[in-house]
């Protein structure tokens, strides 16, 4: 049978192709824009939101930017008392949100931070309930942060603020600061710091010659192996003195003098340490294993703290522990691992954890410098929130295993060059896409339960697309199930999860389109971007319906609500078809009016795309001022009288996606030839009126909700079904007649026959 009514084959042609153009288009200018990258420092943009004496303390002025190093000086009555800088200009600074986070810091003549101000970010840590007040506090305390100490890795107590909830946001901001200060000290030779590469010096390099195998005690005693031990009545006091009462009820328990942190370090890739440890055969593997300029570590540990965490059981990023290295750090993966059965050194305790990392020579990591294996600790304090320590543990390769080599000159000043040279902007890029990487990869890993979740209830939802026809048999059975997704896509999907999709997204992608697309910036958030990519595919199937009826939730909260509403005797309005008709093209209006302006101003049209409560109702769960609380009440309040009245005429969201809906290739909901003509109780019973009077299913409207595709199916309301079923009670009881006179059966010459009875 047909699915529905559609206009004529010219007129849908016509239109389809149409659509299937600006799809082509669109696609083929995401294939051919070009990369785009940072062309020249972002200094000057930023410097006015920041007085000099907040960056500076004493600075009444900023003097010229240098044209050698994007810095300016701060000035106090005409005299250069510290110097401004960019992070953003120095290194890749992603966050969550995949954009750079903006942040000018000053730093003294020697070498200390002075000031910090997160000047622009695009994080998504308003929309999660996290004040920005808090996040600026956190940059603002990096005043006094000694870079000297730092670089050397001797300051043992750099402790990462970590705000709940804003991880990864943290993370990027501590990682920026420290390396763009290191840079800058080296640029301008600040508190003893020196640019990397002097012309004509000499430079210190491990020494591979040195093969020597030696026992554990040998190896701990020279320096090769270092350990970190904290018992448990340490890291118990640590955690209280964050001032943190929730921590008291969280503490590990006795015995205090436990260790809960026994870590052993140790380069792996010098040979006599390698083969010490791992015995000649594993060495060789593990030469085999690494790449020209890879280096590897060994890391063992015992006690409750564990280095590998549950990154290890389910691949990903190891979260809790990075080498650190003056301005670079590294934070391992999965396929940089590999465990360690035996030990071979005479004498090596029993370690519960025994594994090695490969740094690869990318990171730039100098095996014969200073470098420090940076540990976070973290302690649940409730369903979602946890507290933070960070804890390190600095290594000095002993100089047994290095010698000194003479340096070209020309080495040299190719070293102090490569600030332009498109050589260190190949690294920059690497650099920036490893950072990338990095951070949607881990949080992919941290959101794997919630991943696996929105996965079944996808699967479970084109199930009952797929087979609608079995799904929509039992009226009630149906109802219940499609009650419970509704009540598991705001709660889970929304409340908890917040994985409300807006128009934003629509608008984000196509900025992107025509600036620096990248995937990884969309894979920041694993349930939006699957969210999406279902979406993408249900489009092709079965129009918008699959998302706004079943996965929104703000609209699965007007549906909810408008159910309550019934439930208690609120009475329903039903607009006129032709009020109603010409409603509709508001949300389209809605729709373009925010798209045209994010043309000439993102920012601008995410301000404007507040009309949709979302934020308000979803997000922030009504937690807001009450300007945006009382729209989203008002946007909700016609809902109890006319279902998803919201949905129907306002979503900017649902115009966005009724757009490429009409390039949807198969029409799924049944419909008799009787439908609007004479019939109309499909019309008259229609959630949001998407049933035009004449019987057609309007795709743009629908929400997908099946219950036309349940009365398909009813023996009691459908007037087709009943008028079959009566049809064919009267051809069973004439059949019956035929078979059976007066209670006889009755007799049959010749074969018999089979007649055949007609069902619906």
């Amino acid at each position: 049978m047909n699915c529905s009514k559609v206009p004529s084959r010219s007129s849908a042609a016509i239109g389809c192709s149409t659509a299937f153009c600006a799809l082509a288009l669109w696609v083929l200018a995401f294939l051919l824009l070009p990369q785009t990258a940072q062309a020249a420092p972002l200094l000057a943009t930023f410097l006015e939101k920041a007085a000099p004496a907040e960056l500076v303390p004493g600075a009444d002025s900023f003097g010229p930017q240098r044209e050698d190093v994007p810095v300016v000086p701060a000035l106090a009555k005409g005299e250069t008392v510290g110097w401004v800088f960019l992070t953003s200009d120095f290194v890749p600074t992603t966050g969550y949100s995949g954009k750079p986070i903006h942040i000018l810091a000053g730093v003294s003549k020697d070498a200390l931070i002075t000031g910090v101000r997160l000047v622009k970010h695009s994080e998504p840590i308003v929309l999660v309930g996290i004040p920005e007040a808090k996040i600026k506090a956190v940059t603002e305390k990096y005043a006094g942060l000694d870079l000297k100490k730092l670089a050397a890795g001797d300051e043992g107590s750099h402790d990462l603020d970590i705000v709940s909830g804003a991880t990864v946001t943290i993370m990027v901001i501590d990682d920026s600061i420290v390396r763009a200060g290191i840079k800058v000290a080296k640029a301008l030779s600040l508190g003893g710091f020196s640019p990397d590469a002097a012309a004509g010096g000499h430079a210190v390099e491990l020494d591979r010659s040195v093969d020597a195998t030696q026992g554990w005690e040998s190896l701990a005693g020279d320096g090769s192996l270092r350990r970190f031990v904290l018992d448990v009545d340490t890291i118990n006091r640590d955690f209280a003195n964050l001032g943190d009462l929730r921590s008291a009820s969280h503490v590990e328990p006795a015995p205090g003098a436990d260790a809960y942190m026994d870590v052993w370090v140790g380069l792996a890739s010098q040979p006599s340490i390698g083969r010490s440890l791992l015995g000649d055969a594993e060495y060789a593997n593990l030469k085999a294993m690494l790449k020209p300029g890879d280096e590897a570590i060994f890391v063992g540990g015992s006690g409750r703290w564990s280095f590998k965490g549950s990154g290890y059981v389910r691949g990903g990023i190891f979260d809790r522990i990075q080498v650190v290295q003056g301005d670079v750090s590294h934070r391992f993966r999965d396929r940089e691992h590999r465990r360690v059965i035996h030990v071979a050194a005479a004498g090596a305790p029993d370690l519960t954890e025994m594994d090695l990392f490969v740094i690869p020579a990318s990171t730039g990591f100098d095996p014969a410098a200073p470098w420090r294996l940076q540990m976070l600790v973290q302690r649940p304090v409730g369903a979602l929130e946890k507290l933070f320590l960070s804890y390190e543990l600095g290594y000095d390769l002993p100089k047994r295993y290095t010698k000194t080599v003479p340096q070209p000159v020309a080495a040299a000043e190719a070293g102090q060059a490569s600030s332009s040279s498109p050589a260190d902007t190949s690294e920059a890029t690497g650099a920036a896409t490893a950072i990338r990487d990095a951070l949607w990869q881990k949080i992919w890993e941290a959101k794997r339960s919630q991943i696996i979740v929105i996965g079944a209830a996808l699967v479970f939802l084109s199930g009952i697309f797929f087979f609608q026809s079995f799904a929509t048999k039992n009226e009630r059975i149906f109802d219940i199930v499609r009650t419970a997704f509704l009540i598991f896509t705001l709660v889970f999907v929304g409340w908890y999860a917040n994985a409300q999709l807006s128009v934003v997204n629509i608008l984000a992608v196509t900025s992107a389109l025509f600036s620096d697309f990248r995937w990884e910036t969309f894979l920041m958030d694993p349930l939006i971007f699957l969210l999406w990519f279902a979406v993408a595919a249900a489009l092709l199937f079965w129009a918008r319906g699959a998302y706004c009826g079943w996965l929104c939730p703000f609209g699965a909260l007007q549906e909810l609500s408008n159910k309550i509403a019934r439930a208690l005797k609120v009475p329903q309005a039903t607009l006129p078809w032709g009020l109603h008709e010409r409603l509709w093209p508001i949300k389209y209006v809605i729709f373009l009016g925010l798209f045209g302006l994010s043309l000439y101003s993102l920012e601008l049209a995410e301000h404007y795309a507040e009309v949709e409560p979302f934020k308000t109702a979803i997000i922030l769960k009504f937690d807001r001022s009450w300007p945006y609380v009382l729209f989203a009440l008002a946007v909700l309040t016609p809902g109890l009288f006319i279902e998803r009245f919201y949905c129907r005429y306002m979503c900017p969201l649902g115009g966005a996606l009724a757009i490429p809906a009409r390039l949807h290739m198969f029409r799924w909901l049944k419909r008799y030839k009787e439908c609007g003509n004479p019939c109309q109780t499909c019309a008259h019973e229609c959630p949001v009126q998407a049933i035009h009077p004449t019987g057609e299913i309007n795709p743009n409207e629908c929400i997908s909700c099946l219950h036309c595709q349940v009365l398909y199916q009813s023996a009691d309301r459908c007037p087709v079904v009943i008028g079959k079923i009566k049809k064919r009670a009267r051809f069973e009881k004439q059949i019956g007649l035929a078979t059976s006179g007066a209670g006889q059966p009755a007799v049959t010459h010749g074969a018999a026959k089979t007649i055949p009875v007609q069902t619906v």
